[in-house]
This record gives C-alpha cells, sequence and structure tokens, in this order.
C-alpha cells in the first residue's frame, strides 16, 4: 500500500459505533454510511460514543444526525450506556414495497 493509498478499516455492524478510534476529520462521512450500513441490517437503534470531552464531537454528530434522513430521533444515552458521552439515534422503518402511496 501506498502512502497516498486510504486505509480501510473493517468494524462490525452491530448497532455501536465508537468515535474513538477515529480522526475527527472523518466522522462527517463515517456516521452516515455507518447508519445506512445498520438500516439495511435491520437494526433501529444505534449508539454513537462520542466521548464526552468539551463537546465538539458531540455537536458534530448531532449536526449530522439532523441531516440524517434515516434518522427519526436522537438523544443522549442514559447514565447506563455512556450519559452525555453517546448519543442513542432511531432509525426510521424501512417503507414496504407492497404498500400502495
Amino acid at each position: 500500500m501506498s502512502i497516498n493509498e486510504p486505509e480501510f478499516v473493517e468494524f462490525p455492524i452491530n448497532g455501536e459505533l465508537d468515535l474513538h478510534t477515529f480522526q475527527p476529520s472523518e466522522v462527517g462521512d463515517l456516521v452516515p454510511d455507518y447508519l445506512e450500513l445498520c438500516h439495511k441490517k435491520g437494526l433501529r437503534r444505534v449508539r454513537i460514543i462520542h466521548g464526552k470531552g468539551i463537546g465538539t464531537l458531540r455537536e458534530t454528530v448531532h449536526t449530522i444526525l439532523k441531516r440524517t434522513a434515516l434518522v427519526s430521533r436522537y438523544e443522549l444515552a442514559d447514565s447506563g450506556e455512556g450519559g452525555w458521552g453517546a448519543t442513542i439515534a432511531w432509525l426510521k422503518e424501512v417503507a414496504s414495497k407492497d404498500t400502495v402511496g
């Protein structure tokens, strides 16, 4: 692999995304892509761990979630799931192909 080639990292699509292992510049594409993969797998609840820090990454994640059409709602996690260091996003159901609209 040359220095200019991007390095691809595989990780499980299990409804939990820990952003601690990623660069802040990667989050803008990573979060929507991960949500789409979760949606395709039928996962409807996704926990995004952004850490507590000063809140910059949390705000970035929330901005992304606001703009992502697959997200029906989101909120900070309860204390047992990370409190203000994590956000829970609920994804919309897939519309049935048999539904007449």
